[in-house]
């Protein structure tokens, strides 16, 4: 399975191409899409949108993992986020990938141990977990850790055997 992995900001996008096969995860690639402070939002976007088409291009992923919307106290920085993770679901959908969002927090949990670890955290996890030589700049180790998180998630004995019986989808024979 190969995923593209993206942590959407309009200034900072991180994205990863993950690959796993069998028990080994590796990562192809890892970038942070920069837009200059003076780029318009509309100059950030189309930027964002060519990196993300580029890279399905070239490494052909099967999904996407992205980071959910979160909690912002500005609707101004809410509706600056949300063009940014259009453009990605955008690119995706384009190319007929399912997308798949992860809450923070849950991304956090699931390779750090804590749902509040810092970005610094999360990076040197990240190298860790997979052996890579650099410590990935922080948007990028953010993709990185929601591709994981996508990865353990579709490799989990509950959601492959129960999650529609948890999710309240199939009902169990009732005994009389």
């Amino acid at each position: 399975m190969r995923i593209l992995a993206v942590d959407p900001s309009l200034r900072g996008t991180g994205f990863a191409i993950l690959e796993e096969i069998g028990t080994r995860t590796r990562c192809l690639e890892y970038s942070v899409v920069k837009n200059h402070p003076s780029l318009s939002q509309e100059g950030c976007l189309v930027a964002i949108y060519a990196a993300l088409s580029a890279a399905i291009e070239q490494h052909q992923p099967t999904a996407l993992a992205i980071e959910k919307v979160i909690f912002v106290q500005s609707y101004a920085t809410a509706i600056i986020l949300g063009a940014a993770r259009g453009v990605a679901v955008l690119a995706a959908a384009q190319k007929g990938l399912p997308i798949h969002e992860y809450p923070p927090k849950r991304v956090k949990q699931a390779v750090v141990g804590k749902g509040s670890a810092a970005k610094d955290q999360v990076a040197f996890m990240i190298r860790a977990l997979l052996g890579l030589t650099e410590t990935p700049p922080s948007d990028a180790a953010d993709a990185i850790a929601i591709g994981l998180t996508h990865l353990r998630t579709v490799a989990s004995p509950v959601s492959k055997t129960n999650l529609a019986a948890l999710a309240g989808l199939t009902t169990s024979p009732r005994r009389k």
